[in-house]
């Protein structure tokens, strides 16, 4: 596999052991040999549920920022046309399967890069499956 979309659940499932699972551990064995691409909104949310994980006292600062610097690490491309451009289209598929904004941007992207998606997020993945967008299996 050369691309796919890759959804911040399967991200953060690396960085939290009760969350990682065999397919979070096959997606980060392959990007060794291939590139992500992430739309705009990933390093917020990604921020974000660190930032939450810290308050909860799941993590601690020292391991947020030990997590970034290996995350930063990957071949992991941001998607400059996920803007303003995309939202109608968005909105709409979040719409149709009742998915958040945030998960429809992921969707979004793969749809309009005609790639497969790599989420642990069932609802995604379904969505994702119904408008014929793979998902990575690793």
């Amino acid at each position: 596999m050369r691309e796919f979309v890759l959804d911040c659940s399967v991200a953060l499932a690396w960085c939290f052991q009760d969350e990682a699972d065999d397919r979070s551990v096959r997606v980060l064995g392959l990007l060794r040999q291939s590139e992500a691409l992430v739309p705009t909104i990933w390093s917020l949310e990604l921020a974000n549920a660190l930032l939450v994980a810290e308050r909860r006292k799941c993590i601690t600062q020292a391991d947020a920022v030990q997590f970034l610097s290996l995350v930063r690490e990957l071949p992991i491309r941001t998607d400059s046309d996920t803007s303003d451009a995309a939202v109608d289209r968005i909105i709409s598929l979040a719409r149709s399967y009742d998915l958040a904004s945030y998960d429809a941007c992921y969707l979004e992207l793969a749809v309009r890069a005609g790639l497969p998606i790599a989420t642990l997020d069932a609802k995604l993945a379904s969505a994702a499956e119904s408008v014929g967008i793979a998902l990575v299996s690793a």
